[in-house]
């Protein structure tokens, strides 16, 4: 086994030693917030729990820069502009936006909560009283049964997905991969991407980038020191232009390819890498034109991207909540919108299987192409990003549901809560 050592990674500023500063919480969150008002079916208040930790003294919420955006104190502005912040990239929205139809009235959904903010029975607006979610949005088959905000979010903020960005790289590789553009997922990253020859991710097949098992050592603990911090300072921090040097940052192998699970945004980001490559032009334009237009999203979509406009992939997707809800419904039904399959089924079916088990990837949750995948008794599958972003998909209902977050931590334990959440909603339907 060959094995080779990194270069020294650049420490620029405190910036992106963002990603990762931890605080633990695992009580029931202070302060319930005012009262929802509704209009036209959307419920809003400009409040929500942990008000003393999220807002100023006078309610309102800082202005995030560069230098602070991850902080807890500035993430409610941070998370819904952070293509204001950073260099970004347009994904343009359909000219006519597919319309969604709306329950009138909410279902009264009830779930067990989850024992980190204390058990019992709660009802959805319970659940948003003990969570510092920025927007939930609960749909069933095209029809919107819930949408909400708290803190002052509307449904014009373009949210950001974080790691909920992976799905979709996988996404579009699967699209590049029927047009043509890839030959094979067991290509080598290097026989699409020549910089990358020499290199421990020039060498590993394109299948194993895609179930996270490269066997390429990555430290992803969100503590400020790791190597996603060195990889944020490398792509959208603004030192990498165009990307191919970044992944000789991470170059000892520990593990031959697809023999061991370990999550690494690397990964993602060399599929992005072949993915640009592969296509020919930006993956914001190809995304726009294949999923974003005939989806029908009623608003322009963002990608974070280093100084070259590469997208990095492997998080900075940002998005208003009901076009996620709309991208939801498209994994809910198989890959097809408006009698158009426009996912290959057998591509969707890959990436939503667990290649890695629970028990494997030690998360709970298996893992399929960058996609969770619920434990079989569950059934379903999950985007995941950090601080709360989810997307929760059960094609068996035609069901999903999309959560934004402003939690504390990269690791909270409030997920538990709303994966509690979700099995209320699925029991309801």
């Amino acid at each position: 086994m060959r094995v080779t050592t990194r270069p020294a990674i650049p420490r620029r500023s405190a910036l992106l030693a963002a990603p990762m500063l931890a605080s633990a919480c695992g009580a029931p969150w202070p302060g319930r917030g005012s009262p929802f008002v509704y209009r036209g079916g959307i419920g809003s208040r400009s409040d929500g729990p942990m008000m003393s930790q999220l807002s100023t003294p006078g309610g309102g919420f800082s202005t995030a820069n560069r230098g602070n955006w991850w902080q807890q104190a500035y993430s409610v502005d941070s998370f819904s502009r952070l293509d204001d912040i950073w260099p970004s990239t347009r994904s343009a929205a359909a000219t006519t936006p597919s319309p969604l139809r709306r329950r009138a009235g909410e279902p009264d959904i009830g779930f067990d909560g989850a024992p980190v903010h204390g058990l019992g029975r709660f009802s959805i607006d319970d659940y948003l009283s003990r969570n510092p979610t920025t927007g939930l949005l609960i749909i069933r088959d095209g029809e919107i049964l819930v949408e909400r905000y708290q803190y002052a979010r509307h449904d014009r903020h373009r949210l950001t997905s974080f790691s909920m960005a992976k799905t979709l790289v996988a996404m579009l590789i699967g699209l590049a991969l029927e047009e043509g553009h890839i030959g094979s997922i067991d290509q080598t990253a290097a026989s699409i991407v020549p910089e990358l020859l020499g290199s421990e991710y020039g060498a590993t097949p394109l299948r194993h980038l895609l179930t996270m098992s490269s066997g390429i050592a990555f430290r992803e603990t969100y503590d400020g020191r790791d190597d996603s911090a060195g990889l944020s300072r490398l792509t959208f921090g603004g030192q990498s232009a165009g990307g191919a040097a970044v992944p000789p940052f991470f170059n000892t192998r520990v593990a031959a390819p697809g023999r061991r699970w370990y999550y690494a945004s690397s990964e993602t980001f060399v599929l992005t890498l072949v993915l640009r490559r592969a296509i020919g032009r930006p993956i914001a334009e190809y995304f726009a034109e294949k999923l974003w237009q005939p989806l029908g999203a009623e608003a322009d979509a963002s990608w974070l991207t280093d100084r070259s406009g590469l997208e990095i992939g492997y998080m900075g997707f940002n998005a208003v909540l009901r076009d996620y809800g709309r991208l939801a419904m498209l994994l809910a039904s198989g890959g097809q919108h408006g009698g158009r399959q426009l996912l290959p089924q057998g591509w969707l079916a890959a990436m939503t299987r667990a290649h890695f088990s629970g028990a494997e990837t030690a998360r709970w949750f298996g893992y399929g192409y960058q996609t969770w995948i619920f434990p079989p008794v569950e059934g379903g599958f999950a985007l995941l990003g950090v601080r709360g972003q989810a997307i929760f998909v059960d094609p068996s209902r035609r069901l999903a549901m999309v959560h934004t977050a402003v939690r504390p931590d990269a690791r909270d334990p409030g997920g538990a809560d709303l994966a509690a959440l979700w099995r209320g909603v699925k029991r309801h339907v």
